[in-house]
Order: C-alpha cells, then structure tokens, then sequence
C-alpha cells in the first residue's frame, strides 16, 4: 500500500463533498509531474486530501477505490483519473504552517512542491501527521 496526498480547492471540490458522494472521481490533473505520480495509484492506497486556499490543512482521509484509467470525459489518453471513496474527516489542524515549521517535515514534497497537486507521501510523514491530528482532537 501506498500513500499519497491530493490537493484540492475546497470551493471547487472539498472534502465534505466527497463525504456527500461517498465515493468520487479525483480529475482534472493537467502537470505531467502530478500525472506520473498518479499511474503510481493502485486500489487501496491511501490519501490525505489537502485544502488549498485560505484553509490550507489536511482536511480528510480517503481510499483509492479504483486503479488509475484514462479520463473518460476528455480525448487525451495521457489524462487519467481514478476513484477514492472518504474514510474519515480531519481536525483540520494539521496546516501548512504547522507542517512547514516543523524540521521533520523537511523532505515532504508538500514543503518543497507547493503547487503540486498529487503527490506520494512516505510512510513516515503519514504517520506523523495522523500523531499530529490526533494530538489537536479534543479530548
């Protein structure tokens, strides 16, 4: 199993409207450096979804519920989609602040590439976000 982390603007799409769906259609990925990331994508990976804009946190986790497949609304093979369905919401505490400041997070493409829109999170960084949100949960 893998785990990634997909950006998406919560005005366009957010978390909550994935909850809504149950299950949805992650599209509309254009960078050929995000793209390459995504034929990574297998069924049963995990994802972080972030929220860009003004929340700029890790919002929610989701299940890649389908392997990658070419984009059925679009007439470029190259551009690829996949399903994921929601496991749980987030605080929403885990900012890019709070991941910035912290050293560990040093190598996480987050840090490094902040405009990338998907992208493979290493086992480490997941686990020490999941602490972090954790952490911020009232008890």
């Amino acid at each position: 199993m893998a785990y990634w982390l997909l950006k998406t603007e919560p005005d366009a799409y957010s978390f909550e409207d994935l909850i809504a769906e149950g299950e949805g259609v992650w599209d509309g990925v254009t960078n050929n450096w995000a793209l390459t990331f995504m034929r990574r994508v297998k069924k049963g990976d995990q994802a972080l979804i972030y929220h860009t804009g003004k929340e700029k946190c890790i919002a929610g986790l989701a299940e890649i519920t389908t392997d990658p497949y070419p984009d059925p609304q679009k007439d470029n093979p190259s551009l690829i989609v996949f399903r994921l369905a929601a496991v749980r919401k987030l605080s929403g505490k885990v900012t890019l602040r709070q991941i910035k400041q912290d050293p560990f997070f040093a190598d996480l493409l987050l840090v490094r590439h902040t405009r990338l829109s998907v992208m493979p999170v290493e086992k480490k960084f997941w686990q020490k976000i999941l602490i972090l949100d954790a952490a911020s949960q009232p008890m």
